[in-house]
C-alpha cells in the first residue's frame, strides 16, 4: 500500500472513531488530522471536505451492515421461514462478537438517528431499508399475511430491539450472560429466536387487525 493510501486509511479510521464518539458537528478536520498524524490538507486531498470524509465513514458503516445482512440472507436461502429467522439471529450475534472493534458503527448509527445529518438518507436507503425489507418478508411468511399487515413491522421492531439490547455494552457489565463471547452466543441466539417465534406464532393465531380497524372507521363515519 502506498503512503497516500496509508494516510487516507488512517484519517478514515480516526474520523470514524471521533465522529461516532462525538458526532459530526463537534469534531474538526484539524483534530482528525492531528490524531491521525496527517497533514491538515489530507482531508481536502482525499475526501474534498469534512462532509465528504463523513460520508465516506458512513459508507464504510453501511458496507459492514450490508455485509451482515447479506451473510444472513445467503445462509438462509432456500430454508423455511423459521429457520431463516434462526439463522439471521445467529449470524447477527456472531458478527457483533467478531466485529467488536467496529463498535463505532453502532454509535454512529445511533447518533444519526438522534441527530440526522445529510448522510442519514444514505443510511436508510442502503442499510436500514434492505434489512427491514428482508426481515419483513420472513415475518410475513411466519404470520401468513401480506407485508402491509401492521403485525409484520411490529414483529421486525421487536426482534431488532433485542439486538439493540445486546449491543449496549452496559448490559454485559450488569448481566454477564449478555457478554457476546463464544460460550454465550449460541445460548442468546437460541433464546432470541425461540422468544420471537413464540410471539409470532401467538400473533399468527389472531385475525389481522385491519378488518377491525376498517369496521370501526365505518362505524365512526356512519355516526358522523
Amino acid at each position: 500500500m502506498s503512503q497516500d493510501l496509508r494516510t487516507r486509511q488512517r484519517v478514515l479510521e480516526t474520523a470514524a472513531r471521533l465522529f461516532a464518539r462525538r458526532g459530526f458537528n463537534d469534531v474538526t478536520v484539524r483534530e482528525i488530522c492531528r490524531t491521525a498524524h496527517a497533514n491538515v490538507a489530507a482531508v481536502n486531498y482525499h475526501f474534498h471536505d469534512k462532509l465528504g470524509l463523513y460520508t465516506e465513514v458512513v459508507r464504510t458503516a453501511i458496507e459492514a451492515i450490508r455485509g451482515t445482512s447479506d451473510t444472513a440472507r445467503q445462509a438462509g436461502e432456500g430454508a423455511q421461514a423459521e429457520q431463516k429467522l434462526r439463522i439471521y439471529v445467529q449470524v447477527f450475534l456472531q458478527r457483533i462478537a467478531a466485529n467488536g472493534r467496529d463498535s463505532w458503527i453502532h454509535q454512529l448509527i445511533s447518533r444519526e438517528m438522534a441527530d440526522p445529518t445529510p448522510a442519514f438518507d444514505l443510511i436508510i436507503k442502503d442499510a436500514i431499508r434492505p434489512r427491514l425489507e428482508y426481515l419483513a418478508g420472513v415475518m410475513g411468511e411466519l404470520l401468513a399475511c401480506p407485508p402491509g399487515d401492521p403485525r409484520v413491522m411490529k414483529c421486525v421492531a421487536s426482534l431488532q430491539s433485542q439486538f439493540l439490547f445486546c449491543l449496549n455494552p452496559a448490559v454485559a457489565r450488569v448481566y454477564p450472560r449478555f457478554n457476546l463471547t463464544p460460550p454465550t452466543i449460541d445460548e442468546l441466539a437460541a433464546h432470541i429466536a425461540e422468544f420471537s417465534l413464540g410471539g409470532i406464532r401467538a400473533l399468527a393465531r389472531q385475525p389481522s387487525a385491519a378488518p377491525a380497524l376498517v369496521h370501526r372507521a365505518r362505524r365512526r363515519g356512519a355516526g358522523a
